[in-house]
């Protein structure tokens, strides 16, 4: 029989995900058939599986975590926020409707089913499972249609670790008041608590510990201190929070314009990681032209986003990077934005409106969503800077609802492999200070990366690095590390217990 733990929260953004991840490690090590899963999740981050479903990038990187390709049924729900009351809602990776939270909320009951369906089949192929809920458990006014805390715990009958965050402080109240706020029954599930994020002296902890564990009855299974792992965040309240701005300095400064909708942050992790490279997420525009490259992110709404570059000064500061002769670069979204004209009668409602105009590319928004892995090779003569990552060979995935056509003499950046033929994706400018793609997960790809950065480098006379960065390896350090880490300082073995001992048909 399948075991199954669970992991819940105070609020959003303790750790969840990054937990299930080291748990997912951990049994993986430990030699077990070992699945992630999220019922429903809610965020901009992404990702395509090999058979082309949509999914997000939680559960992708926490099955690359347990040694496993990733699985629709992991994430069978995916929530993409469009504005502040309207979401795109994905079902076993494909999209379905788009609904306001109201709606969605009474929606809820009709998918009980069909996410218990998929539940018990990935049940029948792993022998351990890893929930992950959403948010806290205790938001009473979502209980009676809850599909992805209790109300999934109690569909897989599996216990629950319940996660506070220390650093935001209040972790006691914290964890007392979201199990005073539970049902008896729901309570009941709660078997232990891990304080996450702590800096300092564990010894000031223990007073506390003994009170809230006198106080509760529910055990604390450790004190997980601040870790300076580099894995990914499900959504945008690490940019929100500042994460991402790095203060140390680098030899290449390269600026992502943080957009209200931007999606697929995650594309720039890989980039991020390179040991002369400071990514910076920026969002006033003196910010930009003191960089090397300049990006354009993917944007959930990208004629929304448009609008809030041109409100906010920043397509000016763009553009006045553009003519300092700094790099720009556009990724799906950002590509579109870089062209001459958009027609939306699809996701804003907007209708048409004018592009920066540094592409000769014309874009139409459609119903119909491209979601698929892809294999490419870069133009086989890239101009200038670029002429380092000529002909190289590229992995990705594209998600958009949009087709982007390059007009007169405009050149394409690549070459996407698709179903036994070649299409060409992107654009670019002859002198290579414009260029864009629909293809995220670009910068994964270790040799395009150096031969860029290596660009950048040349162009401020700076000699060009010969060691690449296997990012996929990096990757796998920064999960063990993760793991060996909660084996210090969580009970691993009482959390087998408690699996073993709550243990049912059903999990």
């Amino acid at each position: 029989m399948t075991r199954a733990i669970m992991l819940q929260g105070t609020a959003s953004d303790v750790g969840k995900s990054v937990l299930v991840a080291g748990l997912c490690r951990i049994f993986y090590q430990d030699g077990l058939r070992t699945a992630p899963f999220k019922s429903q999740n809610m965020a901009l981050n992404s990702g395509i599986t090999a058979d082309g479903k949509e999914m997000g990038r939680a559960q992708i990187f926490q099955a690359e975590a347990a040694g496993i390709a990733p699985d629709v049924r992991m994430n069978p729900i995916l929530l993409k926020p469009i504005s502040d009351l309207n979401a795109q809602v994905v079902l076993m990776g494909k999209v379905a409707t788009h609904m306001d939270a109201v709606s969605y909320h009474e929606y809820k009951p009709r998918l009980r089913e069909q996410i218990l369906e998929v539940y018990r089949s990935l049940a029948q192929e792993y022998e351990v499972l890893v929930l992950e809920g959403a948010g806290s458990p205790a938001e009473i006014n979502l209980r009676d249609r809850d599909i992805v805390n209790m109300g999934m715990a109690e569909m897989a009958q599996c216990p629950v670790i319940l996660v506070a965050d220390i650093d935001r402080g209040g972790v006691f109240a914290a964890i007392y008041g979201t199990l005073a706020l539970l049902e008896e029954q729901e309570r009941a599930r709660v078997k232990g608590v891990i304080i996450n994020k702590f800096r300092g002296d564990v010894a000031l902890l223990y007073s506390g510990i003994e009170q809230i564990e006198a106080l509760t009855g529910v055990p604390v299974l450790g004190v997980l201190p601040w870790l300076e792992v580099d894995l990914e965040d499900e959504d945008s309240v690490a940019l929100q929070k500042g994460k991402y701005l790095s203060t140390a300095p680098r030899e290449i400064e390269i600026a992502v314009v943080q957009l209200p909708h931007t999606s697929n942050f995650t594309d720039f992790n890989a980039l991020a990681a390179q040991p002369d490279v400071r990514v910076r997420y920026v969002r006033h525009p003196q910010d930009l032209t003191t960089s090397d490259l300049v990006i354009l992110p993917g944007s959930k709404n990208t004629l929304g986003d448009l609008l809030w570059l041109r409100e906010s000064g920043m397509e000016q500061g763009v553009l006045q990077a553009h003519q300092q002769g700094i790099p720009l670069l556009g990724i799906c979204g950002g590509y579109q934005m870089l062209g001459e004209t958009i027609f939306d009668d699809v996701e804003s409602g907007l209708g048409m409106l004018p592009g920066l105009g540094l592409l000769n590319t014309v874009t139409h928004f459609a119903r119909h969503k491209t979601t698929t892995l892809v294999e490419a090779t870069m133009a086989a003569a890239l101009p200038g800077w670029l002429a380092g990552a000529s002909a190289l060979r590229v992995r990705g995935y594209e998600i958009h609802m949009g087709e982007t056509t390059r007009q007169g003499d405009c050149r394409p950046l690549l070459q996407l492999e698709k179903e036994g033929r070649t299409v060409a994706d992107g654009a670019m400018t002859d002198d290579g200070l414009a260029f864009g793609t629909y293809l995220h997960g670009l910068f994964d790809s270790d040799d395009f990366t150096r031969a860029l950065v290596n660009g950048l480098r040349q162009r401020k006379g700076l000699a060009a690095l010969d060691s690449t960065l296997h990012y996929a390896q990096y990757k796998s350090q920064q999960f063990d590390i993760l793991a060996d880490a909660m084996r210090q300082h969580i009970d691993i073995e009482k959390i087998y217990h408690i699996m073993q001992q709550h243990q049912e048909p059903s999990c």
